[in-house]
């Protein structure tokens, strides 16, 4: 191997961590919104898409998150999701507010036994991003997009809705070109489906 053809590659293999690296330092910080009801944001969610993630590798389709908020302020958090063989794969879990945080958009989550939910380590972040006036559709983030769900009451969604989501998340820094659409058994009858809502587009 040529000196001349490492020194390309070196050099193609630096441009390439500096062109990552500028993507990931060109992107805003991550925000909230600024407030989420969590008496309206209760009840049953439907994934219609997310990034992959190893907690959801058995996942094939059928993603509901249910969320009933608790006398203490806690939220009980039940995620459920349909395997290849069929079974049914479910999660219980419970979310609070985040340290110093009273908006309702930021949550801290966990899915350990509820005699360790307490225990600090194990708590995931959980913040909304993006919410329809109407609590019809919700994007749930982290700080570091690592993780993204795109969630709404109906297991579909008008698609200029959906693209429009994709074009402000994708301008926020996330890489929408890995997320993964989540298939669902059941199709909603057509007055279930998410009109188009009116331009109330949020900044992230």
């Amino acid at each position: 191997m040529s000196t001349t053809f490492l020194q390309r590659l070196s050099g193609a293999v630096t441009l390439a961590g500096l062109l990552a690296l500028n993507a990931v330092f060109a992107a805003p910080p991550v925000t909230s919104v600024p407030k989420v009801d969590l008496a309206r944001y209760a009840g049953t969610w439907y994934e219609l898409a997310r990034l992959p993630n190893r907690f959801q590798e058995r996942c094939t389709g059928d993603v509901t998150a249910t969320y009933t908020p608790n006398p203490d302020g806690s939220v009980g958090v039940v995620n459920r999701c349909r395997e290849s063989s069929g079974k049914y794969q479910v999660s219980e879990g419970r979310a609070t507010p985040a340290p110093g945080v009273d908006t309702g958009a930021q949550l801290k989550v966990s899915f350990l036994p509820s005699w360790l939910q307490w225990f600090p380590l194990g708590r995931g972040d959980y913040w909304v991003v993006l919410l329809d006036p109407e609590y019809r559709y919700s994007v749930v983030s982290e700080p570091g997009r690592e993780y993204l769900w795109i969630l709404a009451r109906a297991p579909s969604m008008d698609a200029a809705v959906y693209d429009s989501l994709i074009e402000q998340l994708r301008a926020a820094g996330y890489p929408v070109e890995r997320l993964v659409r989540t298939p669902h058994a059941v199709v909603p009858p057509p007055t279930a489906t998410i009109p188009a809502p009116p331009d109330r587009s949020k900044a992230l």
